[in-house]
């Protein structure tokens, strides 16, 4: 060999040395990072659907950062499938820290089942995620797979009730008669209600229709009173008329539909009520 390589060589060989030395360093000093999932978050709840997000914490015990580098992510609903978002590649976590990933789903209740409100009558319904995430790191991309599965509550279709009416401005012709509605969100969450309306009848006959209007966001376990005026004509609903104009107990059947989150599902009242005057 040439006495002028003999620097060079002994220099790359240094450098090698060099290189090894550190990676084998930094591999021994460097301490894995942990990813475990935390919690579930629900949000955007409505009869229609709502957004799940399962949320993981990747901790960073060592003092330097690390960054994201690669996710594959798959979330089921009652065994089906659903599409998932995911945090962005390049995600900086900062040395000695831990950060939330987040992976939002949107769920609608009309992609798992056929029958929304068999699905509705459900007390939970089942997820699954699974997958893993790559982070960068000095030592190079560490895999660190991701799993969890467990249950979240569904939402429940508002329970509707009857108050006693009361007769007011009764003629020969007619009457009006104060409907008193209770809806009620049965949920532990707060619920949307865009409306509650459909056929009204009393004792058999039917008198009109009702409707509450947008009853916005309720919150969980909460309770919505609304007065809701009708003018009865007698000449049409005969039946109805003596038993407006004698008072006491009465039969009266709602067949309604509850509106929220773009979806209209049946809710069926039967009550006996009593006619005030």
């Amino acid at each position: 060999m040439p006495r002028r390589l003999l620097p060079l060589v002994a220099a790359v060989a240094v450098f090698s040395s060099g290189c090894a030395f550190l990676k084998q360093f930094l591999a021994t000093a460097f301490q894995r990072p942990s990813f475990n999932f935390k919690n579930l978050g629900l949000t955007d709840i409505s009869l229609g659907g709502l957004t799940l997000d399962t949320i993981w914490e990747l901790r960073n015990p060592n003092n330097i950062g690390i960054s994201l580098a690669s996710v594959e992510y798959a979330l089921a609903v009652e065994q089906k499938q659903v599409i998932a978002g995911a945090p962005p590649q390049g995600l900086q976590i900062a040395p000695n820290s831990a950060s939330d990933l987040h992976f939002p789903a949107n769920v609608r209740f009309q992609d798992l089942v056929a029958v929304v409100e068999t699905f509705l009558n459900k007390d939970s319904a089942s997820y699954q995620a699974s997958g893993a995430i790559g982070v960068n790191t000095p030592i190079g991309v560490i895999r660190l797979p991701l799993a969890t599965e467990g249950q979240f509550e569904v939402p429940k279709v508002p329970l509707v009730q009857f108050g006693n009416p009361r007769v007011t401005n009764v003629s020969f012709s007619g009457a009006t008669v104060e409907f008193p509605l209770a809806v009620t969100n049965r949920n532990t969450y707060a619920l949307p209600i865009t409306g509650v309306s459909g056929a009204l009848s009393l004792a058999g006959a039917n008198i009109g229709t009702l409707s509450t209007g947008d009853l916005g966001n309720m919150e969980g376990r909460g309770v919505k009173n609304v007065s809701l005026p009708l003018t009865v004509n007698f000449l049409q609903a005969a039946s109805a008329a003596t038993v407006i104009a004698r008072g006491g107990n009465a039969q009266v059947a709602f067949n309604a539909q509850v509106q929220s989150g773009g979806l209209g599902l049946p809710v069926n009242v039967n009550q006996l009520v009593n006619l005030l005057k």
